[in-house]
């Protein structure tokens, strides 16, 4: 993921990391630290705001209101997204496009997309404010996303759960099911979704790496 970005993320939220999209990372894990969720076969994503840093407070971060600026009075990276939600919704701006990667387990980074950013909100949770972000899946694609070790780019119909993508990801090991190579991985419908393939069951999807999934394309094995 990093590779793929050309930068280190060290945190979820990174608003305008190159000038044509910004970048957030997610986890629909049980553990995992905020509460996102998809919506409508994946092509919604709701997305839970960030706590503020440890060393910005005495409190522990889940009590205290996710904050809109930073202590200096600069906006944090909800504020942001929050504004941009904002511009948009005031028809002052185009929807920001977001890229999103997601996380299947430790290590394990996919690519789920490109999206836009529709609507931001507060609102209570746990006796608490926190963030919450709309964005929509979309077709469009950027010059600079390319397909890597991350999952090939989705289109709607084809956004494979993430429950699925981890179960294949298990059953085969983390490796192309016909070489064996780790690298440049790829999640495969073997019944291609053009010809009825479902992406919804593991049965249906299997780990290709880009040679052998590029070589494949709609052809069913």
């Amino acid at each position: 993921m990093c590779s793929e970005e050309g930068v280190n993320l060290q945190r979820g939220m990174n608003y305008h990391l190159d000038e044509s999209y910004s970048v957030i990372l997610m986890s629909l894990r049980p553990n995992a630290p905020y509460s996102d969720r998809v919506e409508n076969e994946g092509r919604i994503l709701i997305y839970e705001g960030h706590d503020i840093s440890k060393i910005q407070t005495n409190s522990i971060p889940k009590n205290v209101d996710q904050p809109m600026k930073n202590p200096s009075g600069t906006l944090t990276q909800n504020g942001l997204f929050f504004e941009a939600a904002l511009r948009y919704k005031l028809g002052k701006s185009k929807a920001e496009l977001v890229k999103v990667y997601e996380k299947l387990h430790a290590g394990i980074w996919v690519y789920n997309g490109l999206f836009y950013l529709q609507d931001a909100w507060q609102e209570n949770s746990n006796s608490r404010l926190v963030f919450k972000f709309k964005l929509e899946l979309t077709e469009q694609q950027l010059p600079n996303i390319r397909n890597s070790n991350l999952g090939v780019v989705l289109t709607h119909e084809r956004l494979i759960p993430s429950t699925v993508k981890l179960a294949v990801w298990e059953r085969d090991k983390g490796k192309c099911v016909l070489c064996g190579s780790a690298d440049n991985l790829h999640f495969d419908h073997i019944i291609p979704y053009s010809r009825g393939g479902s992406s919804l069951v593991a049965e249906n999807i299997q780990l290709l790496c880009a040679r052998h999934n590029l070589a494949k394309r709609d052809k069913i094995e």
